[in-house]
């Protein structure tokens, strides 16, 4: 009886015609039914104030009810049966592959933030440029120290850089922290292990390495554009350092050498106190003055090490060994033949295993030799996974979005319209990215229901993943466009540097504009070659 079942065809699911379909049938139906969504979507988020991923998760299933989905295709049964539920489904298929990546490049960059790699990167190529060329330095600091930490963090961390550059120059403060913010802003936009660029690779189905290259080649321009905007406002629009910022800082840098003296006399060390601050911040994104992340590094059971910062090196060493092996993976399958060396490099090369390395090669380097404890760093990496919550939801409630557009048919109503338009994917990538971004404000809400739109666009063209990437750096780049009020990161870049909203409209605004044109310049050109 089990085998004739078995080979009884399965019968097509028919058509969807209910919801607002019974009101409008065909193609417009499914259109005017994407329409209403995004428009939902964005006074939830907007008016409403609801948070990105209720307000996703909702969006979705009020699409999929409206596209005629049944109960049954959205959320399955409550028995066990052959029918796959579309949310559990979306949301998996994402979250199966950002989550580890998004969980490890956490840890690490926290790592990296509180054993004060930050400080020795930036203090050496202070050093290296000299005075005259302090806001290149930080520029270069941002764009390598992003690639680890988000950006809210970078800020958080490097701030207290800032304040020092531009006080000792007596020159603008945004002469220093916009080409900074440039370099963050760039890696969260471009590269992994930031969320965006990650999740837009998940529903793309595009190698890592692929979105790193071509990261790296969209991404350099771009900055370099960025850099070049910051120069010019950056002497022309002069703002004064945030004295209550800098107060700040001196303040927690004597709250943790005092703390670290009283630890000393404790077990019967030295007690001057006269070490500087190792880190900036508690890897959980919240840290508002130097210093404050060498708590967990005065837990260490040797106080010489850890008194030390990391060498510039050994913070090299760590960033750039995950991104060089998953690279090597993505080439390997191209320039070698099958063979036990090529499964060999594409074992290191995956991206959850080339991180977890770079984790480990941080515990060590970063901190048991220098003297942290095991304790500290177990707390130091799981404080740095509480903001990652938010993310990842929002993340798979994307998935989700794009999962019911397929399954309702909207996607292939939106295919069928984009292509009627003429323009080239990437540009409706951009655009579509551009008007979420700024309608709504979250970057990583404007990519992954961008991706989840323009997914369907690329089916049966046979693109290749290079040529894919770049579409995902159309996406990340107008990820990034305009940012203003109704971004949280407008505010932290105007109330951390003590920049009037008037000035953060004409200086951080226009930067990011600049930083989103170049990069989708650079990926539209590149697209018409690969």
């Amino acid at each position: 009886m089990s085998s004739l079942l078995a080979a009884t065809p399965t019968p097509e699911a028919p058509p969807h015609t209910g919801g607002l379909l019974l009101l409008i049938d065909g193609t417009a139906g499914l259109l005017t039914v994407a329409a209403l969504g995004i428009v939902l979507l964005l006074v939830l988020i907007i008016k409403v104030r609801l948070q990105p991923f209720v307000a996703l998760l909702a969006v979705s299933i009020a699409v999929g009810l409206s596209a005629g989905l049944s109960v049954t295709e959205l959320f399955g049964t409550v028995q066990r049966s052959t029918s796959v539920s579309m949310i559990e489904s979306g949301m998996g298929g994402i979250l199966g592959h950002v989550a580890i990546i998004i969980g490890l490049g956490t840890m690490l960059g926290a790592i990296l933030e509180v054993s004060g790699g930050a400080e020795a990167l930036s203090a050496r190529l202070l050093n290296l440029f000299g005075e005259k060329r302090a806001p290149l330095a930080m520029g270069l600091t941002g764009l390598i120290f992003g690639i680890p930490v988000f950006f809210d963090v970078g800020i958080f961390v490097l701030a207290p850089i800032v304040y020092a550059a531009a006080k000792r120059s007596g020159k603008s403060i945004l002469l220093y922290c916009m080409p900074l913010l440039a370099g963050l802003s760039m890696t969260h936009a471009f590269l992994p292990p930031h969320p965006g660029p990650v999740a837009a690779a998940g529903l793309f189905k595009v190698d890592l390495g692929w979105v790193i290259l071509m990261g790296v080649v969209v991404g350099i321009p771009a900055v370099l554009a960025a850099w070049a905007y910051a120069a010019w406002i950056g002497k022309r629009l002069f703002v004064p350092v945030p004295h209550d910022m800098v107060e700040a800082a001196e303040e927690a840098k004597a709250a943790v050498a005092a703390e670290r003296a009283a630890r000393r006399a404790a077990v019967g060390g030295p007690t001057d106190g006269a070490g500087t601050a190792t880190g900036t911040g508690t890897g959980t994104g919240k840290s508002t003055g130097a210093g404050s992340g060498s708590v967990a590094v005065a837990e260490g059971q040797g106080g010489d090490p850890a008194e030390q910062p990391p060498s510039l090196s050994t913070v090299f060493l760590i960033i750039g060994t995950p991104l060089l092996l998953i690279l090597a993976a993505t080439f390997s399958s191209i320039a070698l033949d099958p063979s036990t060396f090529r499964s060999v490099v594409e074992f290191f090369g995956h991206p959850f295993v080339a991180l977890t390395i770079a984790l480990l090669m941080a515990y060590y380097l970063l901190g048991i030799r220098r003297g942290w404890s095991r304790k500290s760093l177990e707390t130091v990496s799981t404080a740095s996974l509480k903001p990652v919550g938010n993310i990842l939801l929002v993340v798979g409630a994307g998935g989700v979005f794009g999962a019911v557009l397929k399954g309702s048919g909207i996607a292939d109503a939106l295919a069928d319209t984009f292509n009627d338009v003429g323009l080239p994917i990437i540009v409706l990538a951009w655009l579509i990215s551009v008007v979420l971004r700024v309608a709504q404000g979250s970057a990583t809400v404007a990519i992954v229901t961008t991706a989840g739109i323009v997914v369907p666009l690329v089916e049966g063209q046979d693109l290749s993943q290079a040529h894919l990437a770049l579409i995902i750096m159309a996406i990340s780049a107008g990820s990034i466009f305009a940012s203003h009020v109704n971004d949280g990161g407008f505010w932290i870049v105007a109330k951390y540097f003590g920049i009037s909203e008037r000035d953060t409209l004409k200086s951080w605004t226009v930067l990011e504009t600049v930083l989103s044109v170049a990069g989708f310049a650079m990926a539209a050109l590149l697209s018409v070659f690969i």
